[in-house]
């Protein structure tokens, strides 16, 4: 490895530096507030190596990874969303009576995990950034044993992870056993050299054999269950339920978002569409996951339910825009996980906010009134949820624009009607959660009085939820000025990401 590549690595050497220095200062003397700072100083640390080396030349780490723009937008995505967590999760878990420091270890290493997923450029690294991930994340989900729920959501993400990394493992090595290289540029080289191809429409599609159709099948299953995607979805409500809410914001955001960056990598790159099958397939989930994550979300009286099935739609969305390939699918879907991102982030945040050590807030009726207790977590919680229904004005909006726009120019027409009918279903649940809290308090007398209060007003808030409301509200405050930011003035990102298409050819 050169010089060259050292300073390449830089952004991975400080976050993984940062979770061997928490374990090290762990064994000496544990404190929360240490650990904490430990882990934002870290990620700060790799997100300013990002802007050293961001004007230098695309750097190929051995055949492992690649440091290109693409990849050092992504990181800095992944690093900004993992020091929102960690903000979010200081005050939540002084809240708790539980061992904290090592929470930010494994957070650390997930969110090292997901760097190296975003600039993979061949099988190995890509299966060693999500087990990476995966294996913190069994932790993570399960890490408040006080709760039964979060021990059961551990346990199911545990078994039916380890089951979607064997079909993946299979689908890569059957993959492999064709073409005869494990790295994404020269796959489409030895499919090419191997099969024959047709041009469609200036795309290179490739008429795959048996073989080589089944093992992209077979990872397609174990992509779709780190996704969340229809049919591999049936964990995501339990596990967004289950988790801690910083937790269920670092895996709808952090997770997700870094495998479909790598699942962005593996289909654009050098502007190849593998197969017809393939894409059909990928269509149909599309429809499914936008039809079943806005339906099943109608039928939620759980808010971390609902914005689980919620997410499944979202990611349907994004499927949309990588059919669309080329420069504009890539562009969509780029700025659409942004938006994503700081909504998700800053909606997970509110729970993460009003939740007590007793339970979570995660009800609906918990939010009955709650403009009146809170008004300020009400407006933010609002905005979050019209920036997921895509209201304009919002990123959100702006985000389903740029989708809606380059499937249309893909002629994806059935894709797009799916995605508009979808929308307006979605309208319904989150106005649901936003009239109700705007409603009138229940009377303070009687059963409905008492699920009313459930969560304590501010006024009467313990030590500790002061503590989270203040670290909590200023990670929202921010992500509620990134997203009016990015609905109302999108330009300057959007100059941004056409550097990252760039990096892709698209």
């Amino acid at each position: 490895m050169t010089s060259a590549d050292l300073v390449a690595m830089l952004p991975l050497i400080f976050v993984g530096g940062a979770a061997v220095l928490v374990m090290l200062a762990v064994a000496v003397r544990r404190c929360h507030c240490a650990s904490a700072a430990v882990a934002v100083v870290g990620l700060a640390a790799g997100l300013i190596a990002l802007r050293c080396i961001c004007a230098s030349e695309p750097c190929q780490v051995t055949s492992l990874l690649i440091i290109d723009r693409f990849a050092m937008f992504y990181m800095g995505l992944v690093f900004a969303a993992a020091i929102a967590v960690v903000l979010l999760s200081y005050g939540y878990l002084a809240a708790h009576d539980c061992r904290r420091e090592e929470f930010y270890i494994l957070l650390l290493l997930a969110t090292f995990g997901s760097a190296v997923l975003v600039a993979a450029n061949h099988f190995a690294s890509f299966v060693l950034g999500l087990e990476i991930l995966s294996v913190s994340l069994y932790g993570l989900v399960a890490y408040v044993p006080a709760r039964t729920k979060s021990v059961e959501a551990g346990l199911k993400y545990l078994v039916l992870a380890g089951a979607s990394s064997a079909f993946l493992l299979f689908g890569l090595a059957l993959v492999y056993a064709f073409s005869g290289t494990m790295e994404f540029s020269r796959l489409s080289e030895a499919l090419a050299g191997n099969w024959p191809t047709a041009d469609v429409a200036g795309t290179t599609v490739f008429a795959l054999p048996g073989l080589v159709l089944t093992g992209l099948v077979l990872m397609l299953v174990g992509i779709g269950f780190k996704l969340g995607i229809v049919p591999f979805h049936l964990w995501t409500p339990d596990v967004y339920e289950g988790a801690p809410a910083p937790v269920t914001a670092f895996v709808a955001t952090v997770s997700k978002g870094a495998m479909f960056a790598l699942v962005l990598r593996f289909f654009s790159q050098g502007g190849v569409r593998l197969s017809e099958e393939i894409v059909l397939v990928v269509a149909v989930i599309a429809i499914a996951s936008m039809a079943a994550g806005n339906l099943l979300a109608l039928l939620q009286n759980n808010v971390k339910r609902m914005l689980a099935y919620s997410s499944i739609a979202h990611l349907g969305y994004l499927l949309v825009a990588l059919l669309a390939s080329g420069d504009r699918g890539i562009k969509a879907a780029t700025f659409y996980l942004v938006a994503y991102f700081v909504t998700t982030l800053g909606a997970f945040g509110v729970i993460t906010v009003l939740s007590t050590p007793d339970r979570e807030a995660e009800r609906l009726e918990d939010y009955r009134g709650l403009a009146r207790r809170r008004p300020v977590m009400a407006g933010v919680f609002t905005a979050m949820l019209l920036s997921l229904a895509g209201i304009p004005l919002t990123a959100g909006f702006v985000g389903k624009f740029l989708v809606l726009s380059a499937g249309a120019g893909a002629t994806l027409w059935a894709l797009v009607l799916v995605m508009v009918a979808a929308s307006v279903v979605g309208l319904f649940y989150y106005l649901r959660v936003v009239i109700e809290m705007h409603k009138p308090p229940e009377s303070q007398t009687g059963p409905a009085a008492e699920a009313a209060v459930r969560l304590p007003p501010a006024t009467s808030a313990p030590r500790a939820a002061t503590s989270l409301s203040l670290a909590g509200g200023i990670v929202l405050m921010v992500l509620v000025l990134a997203l009016v930011w990015l609905g109302v003035y999108p330009a300057p990102l959007l100059g941004i990401i056409d550097s990252v298409a760039a990096a892709l050819g698209g």
